[in-house]
Formats: C-alpha cells, structure tokens, sequence
C-alpha cells in the first residue's frame, strides 16, 4: 500500500506579521496530529565562542544567521516518514540549549518563518506557500510588545535592534520574497476569509493526496 506524501506548508511574512497566528488556526483546524510543525526559529545557528553581548548584536534578520541546511534536512526526513529532533532556542541567551523537540512524520508538514522563502532549496520543498502581509507600524508595535514582555529586551534595545537590521533586512529579504508566494494573506490571522479558503485547500489536499 503506497504511504500518502505529506503536504509541505510554508508560512512566510515579516516580524510579527503574524505568521504564528496563522500555524495556530491551520492546527486548530485540521487538527495537531496531523501537523509536524517546523518553525525556522528553532534553527538558528549557536555561537558558543561568542560571548553574551557579542551574541545580542548579532544580525538575525540575515539568513545566513538561520541553519537552512538542516531545516531542509530535516523535511527531506520527514517526508521520508522518519522523525526528527528539532533544536530548542533560548532567545534571552541567543544560544541553543540541550534540548530537542521530538516531531513525528505527519500529513502536514508546516514550516513558518520571516525567511523561509529566501531559500530556493526550501521553496523547492514547499507544496504552498503563503506570506503573511501587515502593516510596518502594527509589525513594530507587536515586536516590541513581545520582546519586552517575552525576551525580556529593554525598550531601546529593540528600537536599536529594529532600525539597525530588522527594518533593513525585512526591505532586502523578506519583502522581495514575497514574490515566490502562491497566496498573501493580508492582517495575519485575524483575516477570517483568507483562513478559512487556506484551510479548505489543506483539507482538499489531505482528501485528494496527489493533486498537488
């Protein structure tokens, strides 16, 4: 009996465009276990020669900053229907820690991140692609909101941080990429109708497993 391939998700979009929102909806809907979920966050690099301050002004909006390598590894295991370990990422250190998370092989293969789409040996990989499109200024809001409060970032190093690579890595990289999207989602998760035709064509998908 021939094994169903599982559907490779992306879900692209700037800094707290609401790229998380969106992966939570699409678990909601079509159900966590039937989801292996990738987020690109876990994979960056750990730079234990680095100390603690040189590590925080490091450019993470960069995607050499990102382990693209083993991200595409690991899709390629999971489509393999072999499980994986995903990296486990401390933001307040900016290193790796010791832990893993274990990820099963699923139906749905969902991998989410600012640059996801930079990559062609991702987009390769990738059966849909969606960017999540928001406003700069709600973005920024968001961002700060979340790395005080979350991160336990100062409010003038995330201005800094902001202005001197998130703003200009997201006008180089993020932004351009939006082209290789085959669907943009405007206002994130909050946008019901676009959720709802992204849901259906995942269901679609997993009903009719080789019409993609």
């Amino acid at each position: 009996m021939n094994r169903q391939r599982p559907i490779v998700f992306g879900v692209a979009g700037g800094t707290a465009s609401g790229k998380t929102t969106v992966a939570r909806n699409i678990l909601r809907a079509v159900g966590a276990a039937k989801v292996a979920y990738l987020p690109h966050d876990a994979y960056y690099k750990d730079c234990p020669h680095l100390t603690l301050t040189e590590r925080a002004q490091q450019n993470y909006d960069h995607p050499r900053s990102l382990e693209n390598k083993l991200l595409v590894m690991h899709i390629k295991m999971l489509l393999a229907g072999r499980s994986v370990q995903v990296p486990v990422y401390d933001f307040t250190l900016h290193r790796r820690t010791d832990e893993t998370t274990l990820v099963e092989p699923s139906p749905i293969i969902l991998v989410d991140g600012i640059l996801i789409f930079t990559k062609r040996r991702l987009r390769e990989l990738m059966d849909v692609k969606i960017f999540v499109d928001t406003a700069d200024d709600v973005r920024f809001i968001r961002r700060l909101k979340r790395d005080m409060e979350e991160r336990g970032r100062s409010l003038d190093s995330v201005i800094e941080q902001y202005l001197t690579t998130v703003r200009p890595m997201h006008m180089k990289f993020v932004e351009p990429s939006k082209e290789f999207a085959d669907v943009i989602i405007p206002h994130g998760g909050e946008n019901r109708v676009a959720m709802e035709m992204v849901v259906s064509r995942l269901r679609e998908l997993l009903t009719h497993p080789f019409s993609h």
